[in-house]
Order: C-alpha cells, then sequence, then structure tokens
C-alpha cells in the first residue's frame, strides 16, 4: 500500500488533496442553507442573524464587507487567514478576478504542500513506526498504511466536522467518493484487465463497507451523532482490523499442510520519496561505481547539516526531463522548510537517516511547529500565568534536549532511542497536513461563496474526483501490470477506513469540544441520493460479482460505468431542481 505514493503520482496525490478539500471548503460557508434566515437587511448590518454566506454577492458592495465581517455563517473557525475578509474587503469589486486568480494560485500551491507532506514524510514515518513496532503486513496495512494512503481525505474530514454547519458535507463528500471508487475505479479496472476476484475478501469488505453505509444513513436520518455511534464507528473498525487478522491466520492455517508454493511478487514501483532515500544525496550511492569517491572522508558537523537540509539531488537533476525540473523548483521551498521541521526515520538505512546536527535541530524546531499548528497557533501563544507563552518554553526545553543529544551521541551511528524521532515526525506532518488543509477548505468556502456553488455539488464532483483521482491512477497502473485483483481489493479497503475513521473520529473530536452530539444538516434530497446511490453499487456488486462466480469481465466494468453516468445525471438533476419531492 505504500508504493501508492508513487513517483508519477505525487502530482496526482497533490490534486487528490485538492479536491478532496474542496468540497469540505465550499461547505462552511455553504451547507448552513438549511437555516436560512429571512433576507439580510442591508441598513441593519450591525444584526447577527445566521445567513446564508452566498446572499453577499446579492447585497450592494458598500454592504458586503459589513455583512462578512458581523455574519457568523461566514466565520471560520481555524486557520490563519480569513479569505472572505480579504475578498470582500481588501479587494475593490473590480479586482475580483485578480484576488480569485491569487487564491488559486495560493490554493494550488497548498496542494502541492499536501501532496510532498504526505508523499515524503507522513508515509515514511508511518512505515518506520510499523517496522518498529514489528506489525504484520497485514495490521499495518489496513491501520498505518491505510492512514497514510487516506490522510488527506482523514484530515479534510476531521476540518469539516469541527464545524456543525460542515458535517454533513464531509458525509457527502465521504459518500461521494464511494460512489466513485466502487464504480468508475473498479469498472476501469475490470475493462482494462478482467481478472477472478478473490472471494472473501471480496465479501469481507464489501459486507463491512455496507454496514458503515448503512449507519451512516441511519446517522444523517436522526440528523444527530451521539458519543456512542462515534464510539460504535471506530469499534466497527476495530472490528474490520481484527477480521482482517482472523481472516489472514485461518487462511495460513488452511495452507500449512499444503506444498510451499512461491507467489508472484509484486514489482517495486519507487515513488519519489523512496528514490530520493535511496540516493539521499550521498555521494551518489545510487549512480554505479564511476560516481564512487576514491577516498573516504569524516564531514564536518556543519557539512552533514548542509547536506542534510539540501533537497536537490544534482546528478538526479542532470538525467531529469525539462517537466521534472520546473516541477522540481516548485517543490523546493516546500522540502527545504519540511526537512528543516520533520525529521524521517529509514529503517532500510544502515544510519536509518540519523543525522545529528539536523536531528538535533530538529528537536527545538519540530515541537514549536506542533505548538504553532495546533488550533492555528492559539496554544502556542497562550500565556502561562500571563507571562511567558507556551512557545518559549517549548524552545528552551527543546534546546536543553537538543544540547544534551548532540553531546551524548556521534555523528557515524544513531541513538538507541532513535526510533522515537519517527513518532515526532508523524506528528509534525501530520499537523503540517491538518494545517495546509485548514486553508484549502477555507479557500475554497471563499470561493464557493463568490461563485455561489452548492456545497453538495461540489462534495459529490469535484471533492469526490479529487478523493479518488491519485487512487484511480495507481489502481490502473497496477491493472494495466497484470495485478488487477491487488487493485480491486483497493477500491473496498482504502475508504472503509476512510468512512469509519473519518466520520467516527470527526464526531468524537467534535463531541470532545464540550459537545453532547455532532447535529447534521442534510442538504435536502440530493443527500439521500448520494446515499442511496452507493447502497445500490454495494449491492449490485454483491450480487453480481458472484453470479460471475468471481471471474469479472468488460461487460461488469461497463455497467459500473453506467450506473455512475446515471447516477451523476440524476443527481444534477436533483440538485437543480428538475428532480424533486412533492410539497404536501
Amino acid at each position: 500500500m505504500a508504493s501508492r505514493w508513487l513517483d508519477l503520482r505525487w502530482a496526482l496525490s497533490v490534486l487528490c488533496v485538492l479536491l478532496m478539500v474542496e468540497t469540505v471548503s465550499g461547505a462552511r460557508g455553504s451547507s448552513t442553507g438549511a437555516h436560512i434566515s429571512p433576507q439580510f437587511p442591508a441598513s441593519g448590518v450591525n444584526q447577527t442573524p445566521v445567513v446564508d454566506c452566498r446572499k453577499v454577492c446579492g447585497l450592494n458592495v458598500s454592504d458586503r464587507c459589513d455583512f462578512i465581517r458581523t455574519n457568523p455563517d461566514c466565520r471560520s473557525d481555524g486557520g490563519y487567514l480569513d479569505y472572505l475578509e480579504g475578498i470582500f474587503c481588501h479587494f475593490p469589486p473590480s479586482l475580483l478576478p485578480l484576488a480569485v486568480t491569487l487564491y488559486v494560485s495560493w490554493l494550488l500551491y497548498l496542494f502541492l504542500i499536501l501532496g510532498v507532506t504526505a508523499a515524503k514524510f507522513f508515509c515514511p514515518n508511518l512505515s518506520a513506526i510499523s517496522t518498529t513496532l514489528k506489525l504484520s503486513h497485514n495490521v499495518a496495512g489496513v491501520t498505518f498504511l491505510a492512514f497514510g494512503n487516506g490522510a488527506p481525505d482523514i484530515f479534510s474530514a476531521l476540518v469539516a466536522f469541527s464545524d456543525p454547519h460542515t458535517a454533513g458535507l464531509a458525509l457527502g463528500a465521504l459518500f461521494g467518493a464511494g460512489v466513485l471508487v466502487t464504480t468508475v475505479v473498479a469498472g476501469g479496472i475490470t475493462i482494462l484487465h478482467p481478472f477472478m476476484a478473490a472471494s472473501r475478501p471480496f465479501f469481507r469488505d464489501v459486507v463491512f463497507y455496507m454496514v458503515a453505509v448503512f449507519l451512516t444513513f441511519l446517522m444523517l436520518f436522526r440528523g444527530r451523532v451521539t458519543l456512542a455511534w462515534a464510539l460504535g464507528y471506530l469499534g466497527l473498525y476495530v472490528f474490520y482490523v481484527v477480521t482482517v487478522i482472523l481472516c489472514t491466520w485461518i487462511y495460513r492455517w488452511q495452507r500449512r499442510g499444503s506444498l510451499f508454493c512461491p507467489m508472484p511478487v509484486t514489482p517495486e514501483i519507487l515513488s519519489d520519496s523512496e528514490e530520493d532515500r535511496v540516493s539521499s544525496n550521498t555521494n551518489s550511492y545510487d549512480y554505479g561505481d564511476e560516481y564512487r569517491p576514491l577516498f573516504f572522508y569524516q564531514e564536518t558537523t556543519a557539512q552533514i547539516l548542509v547536506r542534510a537540509l539540501n533537497p536537490l539531488d544534482y546528478m538526479k537533476w542532470r538525467r531529469k526531463s525539462a517537466y521534472w525540473k520546473a516541477l522540481k523548483v516548485f517543490k523546493l521551498p516546500v522540502e527545504f522548510l519540511l526537512l528543516l521541521t520533520v525529521p524521517v526515520v529509514d529503517p532500510d538505512k544502515d544510519d536509518r537517516n540519523w543525522k545529528r546536527p539536523l536531528n538535533c535541530l530538529h528537536l527545538v524546531i519540530s515541537p514549536l511547529v506542533v505548538v504553532l499548528t495546533l488550533q492555528s497557533g492559539t496554544y502556542g501563544v497562550y500565556e502561562i500565568g500571563g507571562l511567558i507563552p507556551i512557545w518559549v518554553v517549548v524552545v528552551i526545553a527543546g534546546t536543553a534536549l537538543a544540547s544534551v543529544t548532540f553531546f551524548a551521541t556521534s555523528d557515524s551511528q544513531p541513538p538507541r532511542l532513535h526510533w522515537l524521532f519517527a513518532f515526532l515526525g508523524f506528528l509534525t506532518s501530520a499537523l503540517w497536513i491538518n494545517a495546509a488543509a485548514t486553508e484549502v477548505v477555507n479557500i475554497l468556502r471563499s470561493l464557493g461563496v463568490v461563485f455561489r456553488l452548492s456545497n453538495t455539488v461540489l462534495g459529490l464532483t469535484l471533492l469526490a474526483w479529487g478523493n479518488s483521482i491519485g487512487d484511480a491512477f495507481s489502481d490502473f497502473t497496477l491493472a494495466r501490470q497484470g495485478y488487477p485483483r491487488m487493485a480491486f481489493s483497493a477500491c473496498f479497503g482504502g475508504i472503509i477506513f476512510n468512512i469509519l475513521v473519518g466520520v467516527g473520529l470527526g464526531c468524537l473530536l467534535q463531541i470532545s469540544r464540550s459537545h453532547t452530539e455532532v447535529k447534521l444538516e442534510p442538504d435536502g434530497l440530493l443527500v439521500w441520493v448520494l446515499a442511496g446511490a452507493l447502497g445500490l453499487s454495494l449491492v449490485f456488486s454483491l450480487v453480481s460479482v458472484p453470479l460471475q462466480c468471481f471471474q469479472l469481465s468488460r461487460v461488469y466494468g461497463f455497467c459500473l460505468l453506467l450506473f455512475y453516468l446515471n447516477f451523476l445525471v440524476v443527481a444534477l438533476l436533483t440538485e437543480f431542481g428538475v428532480i424533486h419531492l412533492k410539497s404536501m
């Protein structure tokens, strides 16, 4: 599963995060349409009724800034910048296209930050943690690596659930991605390479996913999520992990008496991060004997630090295409910042990626990044006793720990507790992803307000496509290489984690913030169309796959594609009011 962050896919993972968070963001300002108050009066700007923020575009230009600043629906709970206020208060109407262009450019760069952070720092540390804890491949696959692959989805869901107005959109986005993956992606795999599906994993994953969808459907019907429901979601995922482990154990026990037959090994495709780790800027380790130094020399501490902070491999730069070089130029500032703030442990290296000066620097900078990104820096600037900010205490403590570590270790050999840096890197990279996802949510929310886009349409189209585009291309690549069964299994296994942990953990965090329950605001008939379509796609696969004796053909794939097209047409007709319920 770790190979999903492939070199050819780093840009796709950026787009994945891009559109994945996109709809969630649009919801922040738009899903409140379920409780719109009367039209905002132009003269009563000092009033604070909860009005749909999208109505700002219908006001006079002179009233828009006050509307944005006073309307509770236009406020963002997190993030460092107020993008709505920037558009309507700091840019004149004539410069609105310029403001939108700047926002889109910053949005694309945030996608780049998300993709690089997840591929080169978050997932490698997760792999190191699973290796350190000596987890089996099955347990690591359904826990740490599933979290790594679904990190953007999970963090965007957590951001969405932090605001009651956008909780319903987060569910819609997860549903939309589920429909896309179980129809378009699964159908595309069977079209590219018909194959015999594995029966037991298929039944296991589809049944668990159907249970998760049914629980979510009931939750939407009830309109609220209690603590018991949130814990039930997480408990169901724990039960799923236990089931995977038991199924693997039973399968091995049944095969124990048979002769050992070597299984074909999936070819390893190095991701950009893995290729960088192999070369790692170290004397051309990856480039053959012609680049090996004739004499070994001991590097100074300053040289080790400079080399560790250099994100550019000059040998690799010379042999890459112009397109790769152009993208690398944009990635260099991000990679340098992440190298400076996020430690990475690599168990496959002899030195486990131990760089004494840089790792000691991480002991100061990484905790500082943690407190300054947690809740958008709210905790970091809090003053203890009204005198000393928390970030100052963190810097002092980190400096003391870094000094002890520097003088108690050597450059040549990693310390015994070096594995703890993997947990520090995991936490720091996770908070970087969360901070970037929050900004993406707020930007897309502001663009949704400007263009008056429906949050539900954004959820089932742009967000769903963005959540799945990276997985789709990697699964299609696996299918072309002759491994369709692996790609097909990934279609169902990954989205189980996203919906159970995304909904469960998101609601649990919201409830922990002095809320007794999370209230959901379904956006009319379209939410039920979305949930029903996902359920029907699962039922269709559950019935049709066994009828084909698990021999999946191209006809089955085209049927899934046709199902998604019909669903998309029905959803759009519902959104634009062509299909609607008659009022009694």
